[in-house]
């Protein structure tokens, strides 16, 4: 709706001004303003005894907020603490909290809760929100009467179960009684946008009148004066420094060590934290889509919500993601094409999970073509390309401006064509030393060290999970850690796929590592894995257990760290002559005092 000078107190020049500011703006921007116009005429009434006291001030005198997070990569917790800090500068009592580290009884006297949580896995909450989690949806959870929530979810639209997590929580909370103040909004892998909605909808409900630059700082504009700060909203230019393969000849395996320099980005990192990459799309897979489709590749789109504009062929490249499937996608094609078989899969789960495993968009097109749309319209519903989180692996400490990756190649094939993985096929294919990658550092504080440096440590892992590892050990030595240290490592083959092997063998020697224990499953008859391992040092290993070592699990979800905890629960019943429930509680407190960790994927 366009002002009119006719219907306004404002001139012509005025309503130019102003027609042309409210069409560039965001439903978020258009609410933050509103707010900002109101506080600002608020701000000018006198002071006296007539003048009502509402709004911000009745808000904070009345009313305290608790904020939980379920967090694995970091985001949600990163985003609690953001909205902590804002709704702190504005007078507001506040409370911020790990799930796993609050006390679940005390939700009943909650007066305003919000919930950030991810969903990992099939539909899993993540690790630091599993007792809360069991704890709502328990008969010990009360009623909730008096209390104002809204929860926010962040997922990935390609798992079956998408923002599984969060849609539990909330519906529970309703369930419960507590009155929901803003509805829940489910984020997919780009979920900055759909967040700062979210919370310019609670920080109304709220009643703070906080300036919109303040709700998220990577969002604030940058003064001239500003130093840039590196951010996964403004990554860094990292050049790579080595990019070498970690396998010996005759393996059927790539793994890439790749070094890249940190220098005047400022970024910190410690053991434990991951590297985030923001990769681009092969180039052959980006011309074969642009051939099937007979699209213009120099043709201008829009590559976000703020209108920036690239040629089709470059947003393909870099900004959206071609080489997943997702069912949401699917949803949104099929008005687009006249062949009716996109729609008769849709109307299986089972057909649609069947379909979406291992294809990507150039089988969809050939899959289901004709199709009706152009090339801005097609590009309109694609997600922008995920950013990948690996494990560091290395210390700061001991290589200063550096950090250090391992990355397996992933290579396959499927449905007639060969695949790579989008960001280790770049790093094992098409970068070279003197290559630059687009990085940041992604905080993870649910994997760390002791900080106690007398702690022993149980590290295990298989493949690129011995990633950080490296890290921890390298830090050890750095600090001289008098703690002992115990490696659990995987892998196929010894000659070809010991990866590190001398670094292990030089900490053993110097007593940086007090022991380890490996695993190739393809060098015997029978395979043998990490947790057979585990298994044939069950009584050395409940010692270290006892003595309050901190235990850590990289690697695979679905198969490596689901073994790996079935073992400890054995070992546990075995050693400590434990019930299976005594084990379930006995597991569940190592992982509410932070002496269980696990960064799994």
């Amino acid at each position: 709706m366009q002002l009119q000078v006719m219907n306004s107190p404002f001139n012509q020049d005025q309503v130019d001004l102003l027609n042309k500011l409210l069409g560039s703006l965001n439903e978020n921007q258009k609410i933050w303003l509103s707010g900002y116009l109101a506080a600002a005429q608020t701000s000018e009434l006198p002071a006296n005894e007539d003048t009502p006291q509402t709004g911000v001030a009745e808000q904070v005198s009345t009313r305290s907020v608790t904020l939980l997070y379920g967090s694995h990569t970091g985001n949600c917790q990163s985003l609690a603490e953001g909205y902590t800090e804002q709704l702190k500068k504005q007078g507001f009592t506040v409370q911020l909290s790990a799930m796993d580290d609050f006390k679940p009884k005390a939700l009943k006297n909650v007066e305003d809760l919000l919930v950030l949580t991810s969903t990992h896995g099939d539909g899993d909450p993540p690790d630091n929100a599993l007792s809360f989690y069991d704890f709502l949806h328990s008969k010990r959870a009360p009623e909730l009467k008096g209390v104002r929530f809204s929860v926010l979810a962040l997922g990935d639209s390609s798992y079956e179960f998408f923002c599984q997590t969060g849609k539990e929580i909330d519906e529970k909370l309703e369930e419960l009684g507590a009155e929901r103040i803003q509805p829940r909004v489910d984020c997919d892998l780009d979920f900055e946008e759909p967040a700062e909605e979210w919370w310019a909808g609670v920080w109304q409900q709220l009643g703070s009148t906080a300036k919109a630059e303040d709700s998220k700082a990577d969002f604030a504009p940058l003064s001239i004066t500003d130093r840039p700060v590196y951010s996964k909203s403004h990554p860094f230019q990292a050049e790579v420094l080595e990019n070498i393969n970690l396998n010996g000849r005759g393996s059927n395996k790539e793994t890439r060590h790749l070094e890249l320099d940190l220098e005047g980005s400022q970024l910190n990192y410690e053991p434990g934290d991951s590297l985030g990459i923001y990769p681009q799309n092969e180039e052959e897979l980006v011309d074969a889509l642009i051939e099937e489709m007979e699209w213009d590749p120099e043709l201008s789109v829009a590559v976000n919500k703020q209108g920036e504009v690239r040629a089709l062929r470059e947003a393909l490249l870099s900004h959206f993601e071609i080489t997943v499937l997702t069912k949401p996608l699917l949803e949104k094609l099929v008005p687009w094409t006249s062949n009716q078989g996109l729609a008769d899969l849709l109307e299986s789960r089972e057909s649609v999970n069947e379909y979406i495993h291992g294809r990507d968009l150039l089988d969809l097109v050939r899959d289901f073509g004709p199709w009706n749309a152009d090339e801005k319209q097609f590009l309109s519903v694609l997600r922008k390309i995920p950013v990948r989180l690996y494990s560091i692996a290395s210390s700061l400490k001991a290589n200063p401006d550096e950090v250090h990756l391992t990355i397996g190649a992933l290579r396959y094939d499927a449905h007639g064509r060969k695949r790579t993985g989008v960001c280790s096929g770049q790093c094992a294919e098409r970068t070279d030393t003197g290559d630059h990658l687009s990085v940041f550092v992604q905080k993870n504080q649910n994997f760390k060290l002791p900080e106690n440096h007398e702690t022993p440590i149980i590290m295990i892992g298989a493949g690129t999970g011995v990633a950080p590892y490296r890290a921890f050990l390298e830090e050890r030595e750095e600090v001289e850690a008098s703690g002992k240290s115990w490696l659990f490592f995987g892998e196929q083959h010894f000659v070809t796929d010991f990866l590190y092997q001398v670094e292990w063998q030089k900490w053993l020697k110097e007593g940086v590592l007090s022991r380890m224990d490996v695993a190739f499953s393809r060098d015997t008859s029978e395979k043998v894995y990490v947790q057979h391992r585990m298994l044939e040092r069950s009584r050395e290993l409940y010692e270290w257990m006892e003595e309050g070592a901190h235990i850590y699990v990289c690697g695979d979800e679905k198969f490596m760290a689901k073994d790996v905890q079935d073992t400890l629960l054995e070992i546990l019943k075995k050693e400590g002559g434990l019930s299976a429930e005594e084990a379930d509680d006995y597991l569940a407190d190592l992982r509410q005092t932070k002496r269980y960790q696990r960064d799994v994927y």
